[in-house]
């Protein structure tokens, strides 16, 4: 940790007294757009192994220009140089450069460029004495391009990533480039043909954003001295690791000895119906060695990560195969009993990310906890819990192998990602389990709470930012404070809501209000940053920002997780209008009478199905949502979520498994009254469809195909509703472009504006 002396605070503080006396600090304004697209991005993090410099990347936008860029950073966090810490640009490095890591020996620094064409592995020399880099090379030359990198713990050897033809020669040391030259044909071929048709023989052909081709991605194993690589996945023809909206990085992890890996892979004969992906290792002393499956679940196993003393291989792990949603576990492999234990099994949370503690005696994760992400600890083998109460939202846990210490990311409502170093110097041990871990649980009263008023103290241990990339721009900005408060569902349930007032809040005044419904389904509202869907922004130009964690929602236990599947029109629809109906009755400034729905994904899903349920709002915002349930199972392709929402296939011949028990049987839809795609979808409401509604939707969005967005536009077009559609040709799920995110904020903003009459009014 950086020290600095409390008496030269005191003198700072003793100088600059008489100034801030003597001038009043300036005015604060509302967050606009482009103050947004200032702000700067943190992006991959690593830490020095003698815990003294962070390396890391910030991504800068320029609007103008409508670009992203990444740089990248060193700073000193521990040592003499820490003194009067300073961030400073990683001399050998370009803009455009990223993911950097330091060499488990200290002695190297690893960056991924794509200066000289596709994405490479360069290295440099790191001294860290004095934080500099020198003699930069590039590693690998792939024309194909490297995805991902990780260092060996004896540093001797990295492990990447790259896209690969399954049915190519392997890329070995001793090939003489046939297996490099083989993929390097293959694409020159297709880039020079002139028919771009493509045939498919099995599903999940497309996903999310791009067509799935027929590369793979494949692991090799690259000497940092040589470059040499060989391929540790030659001939397969599924992705390793499989796609992951976590970006599971490599999706592997190196055995402290650097003689072993384990990996994920999803190897099933229906990648579109199948959830399950599980955990190998292969041993690489031996060339010919075959990978041995070490998971047993059905569900999905992501992840793994060796103990850094080699005793164990934790992952996580979900037990209820075709269910994405499902309880993410932290599983503990015992390597020489081969045994495995769920090291959590009453932790009524999802585990996250976690990461080992340099001792092996911990294991650090975060986990989603009413509105919060915050930092946990379990003691290994037992499992026993052991709480740190930090607020926000925290990721990218990186235990400091010099020391107690853990750097990690967090986020809140009103703090874009900055790095933390967090002191671990002793723990509260929890137990019995505290209420906030309890399945469905929330505070007796259903007034406004903070997080505090359920966390345990942790003792001796505190956090210090390290990064502050936007610490000037902040303090120019109104970010109201979001609050939080808890009503009771029509069922019984206890359910947690935010409320973010405008900017300049005046008490005597009535504002509308922004009702913003999440995606997921399993998903949630909390105290958490984004670019894409900001509550601060939203509240910005004089709105009342509400949102509500209805049934489906994260960080409350699986039961609340639970209680969307096969009912998605039903208690999470009525859990929003009930949220809301609490907001109305004990917040006076809210004007109940201008009121606009907006909800994207599932959130989309729930505007359209509030369009045909309710006209209690002024407008509706739909993005990338689910009008005709039926359309949609046909048009998306991951089955496995669609399979498990509605509870069953659509079709004859699949049961409530996702297995189908006959293929030879007849295919047809079932009859109105068997199908549950029909019962949830909005599109057989149309007739109620009174709401004027704005409807946006990507050509690159497969998850939810584009063609459900022109379905609702057509039908609320043909019904005279006002209506009108923001169409982005080049985007998929989500609107990352800066300049199409800043025709999306405008084009929402004034349909919000046009319907609700925009400005508070006197009460």
């Amino acid at each position: 940790m950086r020290t600095h002396t409390f008496a030269s605070v005191l003198v700072a503080a003793f100088c600059l007294a008489p100034l801030a006396s003597a001038q009043s600090a300036p005015a604060k304004h509302p967050m606009t757009f482009e103050d947004m697209m200032q702000m700067k991005r943190l992006g991959e993090t690593a830490v020095s192994p003698d815990g003294k410099w962070l390396a890391y990347s910030v991504t800068t936008v320029n609007l103008a220009a409508n670009t992203k860029t990444p740089e990248l950073w060193l700073q000193a966090i521990a040592g003499p140089s820490a003194e009067e810490p300073a961030p400073i640009k990683l001399a050998v490095a370009q803009p455009g450069d990223s993911d950097p890591q330091f060499s488990p020996d200290g002695k190297r620094i690893l960056l991924i460029s794509s200066r000289t064409g596709a994405n490479q592995i360069w290295l440099a020399d790191f001294d860290a004495a004095t934080g500099a880099a020198s003699r930069l090379h590039k590693l690998t030359n792939l024309d194909f391009g490297i995805d991902n990198a990780k260092w060996s713990p004896d540093s001797r050897s990295i492990v990447l990533t790259a896209p690969v033809y399954p049915d190519c020669p392997a890329i070995v040391p001793d090939d003489n480039g046939v297996g490099a030259e083989c993929n390097y044909d293959r694409d020159a071929k297709a880039a020079d043909s002139k028919v771009k048709a493509q045939i498919f023989t099995q599903l999940l052909y497309r996903h999310w954003n791009h067509y799935t081709g027929d590369k793979r991605s494949h692991l090799f194993l690259v000497s940092a001295d040589t470059g040499a690589m060989r391929d540790l996945n030659p001939g397969d023809t599924h992705d390793v690791p499989p796609f992951s909206l976590e970006g599971l990085g490599c999706g592997c992890d190196f055995a402290p000895d650097s003689k072993e890996l384990a990996f994920t892979e999803k190897l099933v004969d229906d990648p579109a119906v199948s959830t399950n992906s599980d955990i190998f290792t292969l041993d690489l002393t031996n060339s010919e060695a075959k990978p041995v499956k070490v998971s047993t679940s059905p569900g999905g196993d992501l992840n793994p990560a060796y103990s850094p003393d080699g005793k164990y291989l934790a992952w996580r792990s979900q037990a209820r195969p075709g269910y994405e949603a499902d309880k993410w576990r932290l599983m503990l492999y015992d390597r020489t009993a081969k045994t495995t234990k769920d090291l959590l099994p009453k932790f009524d949370r999802w585990v996250d990310e976690f990461a080992w503690a340099s001792d092996s005696k911990h294991i650090y994760f975060a986990s989603g906890d009413v509105g919060e992400a915050p930092i946990l600890a379990a003691s290994v083998p037992d499992g026993k819990l052991i709480l740190e109460t930090l607020t926000g939202e925290f990721s990218t846990l990186l235990p400091v192998q010099s020391s107690s210490n853990l750097v990690a990311s967090q986020v809140k409502v009103d703090q874009p990602s900055e790095v933390f170093e967090i002191s671990l110097l002793s723990f509260t041990e929890y137990s019995p389990f505290s209420r906030r871990f309890d399945a469905g649980s929330s505070p007796d009263n259903a007034e406004t709470t903070k997080r505090s008023e359920n966390s345990a103290p942790a003792a001796d241990s505190h956090s210090e930012q390290i990064t502050h990339l936007n610490d000037a721009l902040l303090a120019q900005l109104d970010l109201p404070k979001m609050e939080s408060f808890w009503f009771t569902a029509k069922d019984g349930t206890k359910l947690q809501g935010f409320i973010i007032r405008p900017p300049g809040f005046d008490p005597a005044k009535k504002y509308p209000v922004k009702f913003l419904i999440h995606g997921g389904p399993q998903g949630a509202w909390g105290d958490s940053w984004s670019y894409r869907w900001n509550a601060e922004l939203f509240a910005a130009n004089g709105y009342v920002v509400v949102m509500i964690n209805m049934r489906g929602s994260t960080g409350y236990g699986q039961a609340i997780v639970d209680g969307v599947n096969g009912d998605w029109g039903g208690k999470p629809f009525t859990d929003l209008m009930t949220g809301l109906d609490y907001a109305e009755q004990h917040y006076p400034f809210i004007d109940k009478n201008r009121e606009c729905a907006l909800g994207a994904s599932y959130g989309g899903y729930m505007a359209n199905w509030v369009l045909g349920h309710t006209n209690r709002f002024k407008c509706i915002v739909s993005h990338d949502g689910m009008f005709n349930a039926e359309s949609a199972f046909g048009s998306t392709e991951e089955d496995w979520f669609n399979i498990w929402e509605f509870k069953g296939h659509p079709w004859d011949y699949y049961g409530n498994t996702g297995v189908p028990a006959d293929r030879s049987s007849s295919v047809g839809w079932k009859p109105d009254d068997q199908n549950p795609y029909r019962k949830w979808s909005p599109s057989l409401y149309a007739k109620n469809f009174h709401t004027p509604t704005l409807v946006v939707h990507g050509q690159l969005d497969y998850r939810l195909d584009v063609s459900e967005g022109f379905q609702l536009f057509d039908t609320l077009q043909m019904l005279r509703v006002p209506s009108k559609m923001l169409y982005f040709p080049d985007e998929g799920h989500w609107v990352l472009k800066p300049q199409n995110s800043q025709l999306w904020w405008k084009t929402v903003n004034d349909w919000v504006d046009e319907w609700t009459g925009g400005a508070a009014s006197s009460h």
